[in-house]
């Protein structure tokens, strides 16, 4: 929607918020309201990619313990200056910060790797950044993006979150490792399960009533239950009681002075030292397509939501916002956060009223703010931030309403695509099976000219990924 109003001055005239019908009181609440339904990322993004050990053993951070202050701390940074950049830049209401889906790739299917360290993931986030930007910059991205089918990169979506929402479920204890079923009920009977239940309820009727900022107030409500649960009953962690928190809340204060020494830890080439080329070249693409289609997307539906699409479907100044989000992997790597991508989450602040960068720039400051409030993050338990992944889980599996499931060419490696992400751990070994499965159903149908050249290409090196171990055993090497 545009205006005939005059500007009204230099800001109005730079982000032309009279031209988009809009006023600077609604870009700030606009950018506010983004800000809180996205703000959980704080919270979540540490506990995700702070709490888990890298290949040899060490924490994000370095130590034998999660720092979960200082990564929430440089989260809070790189989404506001990326928040930020792309309101000067592509004037478009879109606000960063670090991906859900691409942290969980960055944990689970690189830094576990062994040998690896979080330096040497964070080292091939940048290196996705970067290959992005060229994409961009080069216009390849087409090429890309039609090379791989859409069905394809739909259950790359759901897969991840159905990823995402067993993690949740195992983080809280509400599914645990059983011998003889593999996966079972955990113990419902404590106290912390009370703490997740209640949090995922209160998600889930808070999002059904569409409330603002429902997984924000999901998660302070579960941490305030937990808190005071703790206190009177002292209930402690797993270690000390089998009925206990996976991570007991710890009071470390309110404001502290923000630890920014994750800043510039990464190595650029670590990686192709510990897990070889074949393999970094996979978890780059991996990362690729979860990034850049998940990007295209969002900055469609945001631009719909405003009106601000033209007569292609294309927002303003898509070059511009594509090349920021590129930076944004960049930037989260070098941040040591993971790759800050486009947060659909900005659709709130949309639906308030934003439609120019301002409300991005509004947002970008918010976080930066946040950045104070970092020892706050250690009172949230893993039972207070889970059911945060079970509801993000539920959101990213509705995508595969796209997918033509009586069509087996594409539901076929969809549904691999989907259901072997969560049942192997790895976000990777999915989306292997899924391009391998593609390009076998249409070689049985007869179909090889359906086949774009850069699939081929993609479908052999996971083909060499997920032989190259027996090919190693049987040679010795």
């Amino acid at each position: 929607m545009t205006s005939t109003t005059a500007p009204r001055g230099a800001l109005d005239r730079y982000f032309r918020i009279s031209e988009r019908g809009s006023t600077v009181g609604t870009e700030i609440r606009g950018g506010l309201v983004t800000f809180f339904a996205m703000s959980y990322i704080v919270v979540l993004n540490p506990l995700i990619i702070g709490t888990s050990a890298d290949g040899t053993g060490q924490f994000l951070g370095g130590g034998d313990g999660p720092n979960l202050g200082m990564i929430a701390s440089a989260t809070a940074l790189i989404a506001g200056v990326m928040s930020i950049l792309m309101g000067v830049v592509a004037n478009f209401p879109l606000a960063m910060a670090a991906g859900l889906g691409l942290n969980a790739v960055v944990t689970y299917s690189i830094a576990g790797l062994p040998g690896v360290t979080w330096a040497d993931a964070m080292g091939v986030i940048v290196i996705e950044g970067l290959l992005i930007l060229v994409l961009v910059l080069t216009g390849f991205r087409e090429a890309v993006f039609r090379a791989v089918p859409t069905p394809l990169k739909t259950a790359i979506g759901a897969g991840i979150g159905l990823f995402i929402t067993l993690i949740g479920l195992a983080n809280a204890g509400f599914v645990t490792g059983d011998g003889a079923t593999i996966l079972a009920l955990g113990n419902l009977g404590t106290w912390p399960i009370l703490v997740f239940v209640v949090g995922l309820v209160l998600a889930i009727v808070l999002h059904a009533r569409h409330v603002k900022g429902a997984i924000l107030i999901s998660i302070l409500v579960a941490t305030a239950l937990a808190i005071i649960l703790e206190n009177t009953l002292h209930i402690g962690d797993r270690s000390e009681n089998p009925g206990g928190f996976n991570s007991a809340p710890r009071f470390t204060g309110v404001i502290a002075v923000p630890d920014f020494s994750l800043i510039g830890q990464f190595d650029l080439l670590g990686s192709v030292q510990n897990i070889g080329v074949v393999t970094l070249v996979l978890l780059v693409f991996t990362l690729l397509l979860a990034d850049f289609f998940d990007t295209m997307g969002t900055m469609v539906a945001i631009g719909g939501e405003a009106g601000l699409l033209d007569k292609q479907g294309n927002p303003p100044r898509t070059k511009q916002i594509l090349i920021v989000d590129s930076l944004g992997a960049v930037a989260g790597g070098v941040g040591s956060v993971s790759s800050n991508t486009a947060f659909v989450e900005s659709t709130a602040g949309v639906g308030d009223g934003a439609r120019t960068g301002l409300a991005s720039v509004v947002t970008g400051i918010a976080f930066l703010l946040s950045t104070l409030f970092a020892p706050l993050v250690a009172l949230v338990p893993y039972e207070a931030a889970a059911p945060a992944l079970v509801l993000v889980g539920f959101l990213m599996l509705t995508q595969v309403a796209g997918i033509d499931w009586k069509n087996i060419e594409v539901a076929l490696p969809a549904f691999l695509t989907i259901v072997i992400m969560p049942f192997t751990y790895s976000i990777a070994d999915g989306i292997g099976a899924g391009f391998i499965a593609f390009i076998v159903v249409k070689l049985a149908r007869g179909k090889t000219r359906d086949i774009h050249w850069l699939m081929w290409l993609v479908g052999a090196l996971f083909v060499l990924y997920f032989t190259i171990e027996p090919i190693r055993a049987l040679i010795g090497a």
